[in-house]
């Protein structure tokens, strides 16, 4: 079974440390590689995780805060250097493209790979990316610009053929991939061989969300219900809710409750604020809620 991974390049906030850079992750799922976010050092990261980048066809993009969109035009010009050939698609609100083309213009006026930009409604919950594996929908967050997450859910995959039917019946090698899509087999004495009888079900599809930033937000608990993961920012601890309030973050605790509210398989915590020396002390108020949370590390990958 091919896995689902997450590459965490940065899980600051808005200030960068020696330990966490400002966010951005790439998912790899079925042979295929997704940016979220992409802030100040991004390209770093993936230098010091060794991550190569010849799959990396889309990066989507959350809000317009520098420490979520700061990293691009580097990373562009980079792909630009490296000779890259294969069209580049951003998913962002409109704004995002009129802020770069003029930088596109003044630094990257001659790349020999096309940029092309796919607009985000921030405020509305839908279908924004799909190809044969994957779909891609937008989440709705609530913060002090418009913000929002991003579903990634796998399409169900073929069915498992049975080895020992593949003997029994004599089934042809080039029968196989329909079989596994779901036909029945016709013998050669016309028998009908249903295909339950052939075949297993396929590994369970993976769903994948990223929730940052955000306040707390019960709204988004339906449309991540029961994810095998989620990633949601947790800014700040609960003493400082005021805090967060205002900023429009969430504590740790917030985080583990929507994670404990949607049903969701495991949290990933990130978006520290840079006052948080010790994030373990994060990672106990997220746990005291919802158990099964996993402390997000800059240069980890993690299975989803």
């Amino acid at each position: 079974m091919q896995k689902a991974t997450l590459s965490i390049l940065g899980c600051g906030s808005a200030l960068p440390t020696h330990k966490n850079f400002p966010t951005s992750q790439v998912i790899e799922i079925r042979d295929k590689q997704f940016m979220i976010d992409c802030g100040e050092g991004t390209q770093i990261r993936m230098r010091q995780m060794g991550l190569r980048t010849n799959r990396l066809g889309h990066i989507f993009i959350s809000h317009l805060h520098g420490d979520h969109c700061f990293g691009l035009i580097g990373l562009i010009s980079t792909f630009g250097m490296l000779n890259r050939t294969a069209e580049l698609h951003i998913h962002a609100q409109s704004d995002l493209e009129k802020i770069l083309q003029p930088q596109l213009q003044y630094f990257c006026n001659d790349l020999p790979f096309s940029i092309i930009f796919h607009t985000i409604n921030p405020r509305k919950n839908e279908l924004i990316y799909e190809d044969r594996s994957v779909s891609v929908f937008s989440i709705p967050l609530k913060h002090r610009v418009p913000c929002c997450g991003f579903l990634f859910e796998e399409k169900p995959r073929d069915r498992h053929i049975i080895r020992e039917m593949i003997d029994f019946y004599r089934i042809p090698t080039w029968r196989i991939p329909k079989i596994k899509q779901g036909e029945d087999f016709v013998t050669e004495e016309d028998e009908i061989i249903p295909n339950a009888q052939l075949t297993k079900a396929g590994d369970k599809p993976k769903r994948y969300a990223y929730c940052s930033d955000t306040a707390y937000s019960e709204k988004i608990i339906p449309i991540i219900e029961g994810v095998d993961c989620l990633y949601h920012e947790a800014t700040f601890m609960e003493d400082e809710a005021v805090r967060s309030k205002q900023t429009e973050h969430s504590t740790a605790r917030q985080a583990a409750t929507i994670a404990m509210k949607a049903n969701v398989k495991k949290l990933i915590i990130g978006h520290y604020s840079a006052r948080y020396i010790n994030q373990n002390e994060l990672l106990n108020e997220a746990k005291a809620v919802f158990e099964n949370t996993i402390l997000g590390e800059d240069m980890k990958v993690y299975e989803i």
